[in-house]
């Protein structure tokens, strides 16, 4: 069995060295590439405020946020639902960043890059001429992202989960994350033996054709390789009559 978290962040801004904190974390559990329904979601008081420019990404602002828990709160349960589990990450260094920064601050132990997929790589590997956002790859695969009207932790690792199992080739009719119909179900043929013909069909080849092709011959000379065939069909060692 192969468990992975495909995982996403919001933040107050694009630099977590400069103070910049998690405000969104969500994350949802696949077994064998296909969504098991488990999930963990939180939003979190990042305790400052909010850079306009994100805000008009995925909405969030400090007043909606200022009730929620704070990145401590909630670390060790975040921690437990991870495990050990492969993370999936877009733009993984990125979220990385910011999840490292907040278990520091606690203390807790960082994320290892070594356990971490960035679908992002895979996709320029993949798509090297691009885009590769991830409305784009949305896009490319069929998989439907209408509901994504701003970023969001949740929606966009759903989405996610979609767009890695395309990436790998790996696409399993019951993932059930959008952009699958009845085309893209296997065409399954079943081998069945030949049936023997109840009687040979009648030769195409008439009485005139064949005489008009030793005629032919003929004229190719006496090194024409035909005429060693005609010959053994004839049962013959010299020219055919």
């Amino acid at each position: 069995m192969l468990r992975e978290i495909v995982l996403d962040t919001e933040t107050t801004g694009l630099d977590h060295s400069r103070g910049d904190r998690l405000i969104e974390l969500g994350c949802i559990e696949i077994v064998n590439r296909i969504p098991t329904g488990r999930e963990f979601h939180r939003y979190l008081n990042p305790e400052r405020d909010i850079h306009p420019d994100a805000v008009a990404v995925h909405g969030l602002t400090l007043e909606f946020l200022k009730d929620k828990p704070v990145f401590g709160d909630i670390a060790d349960e975040f921690l437990m639902f991870i495990g050990e589990s492969q993370l999936v990450i877009h733009n993984a260094s990125f979220d990385i960043g910011f999840l490292n920064a907040e278990l520091a601050r606690i203390p807790r132990p960082l994320l290892r890059a070594d356990r971490v997929v960035d679908t992002l790589a895979l996709a320029r590997r993949r798509h090297p001429a691009g885009p590769n956002t991830l409305d784009a790859l949305c896009k490319r695969y069929g998989i439907d992202n209408s509901e994504r009207s701003k970023h969001g932790a949740l929606i966009d690792s759903l989405l996610l989960a979609g767009v890695y199992v395309e990436l790998l080739g790996e696409r399993q009719a019951t993932l059930g994350l959008g952009g699958q119909t009845a085309r893209d179900e296997p065409t399954r043929t079943r081998a069945s033996a030949a049936r023997q013909r109840p009687s040979p069909l009648p030769a195409r080849l008439t009485a005139e054709a064949e005489q008009a092709h030793r005629d032919f011959v003929k004229t190719l000379g006496p090194n024409a390789l035909w005429l060693r065939f005609t010959a053994e069909s004839a049962g013959t060692s010299g020219e055919p009559s």
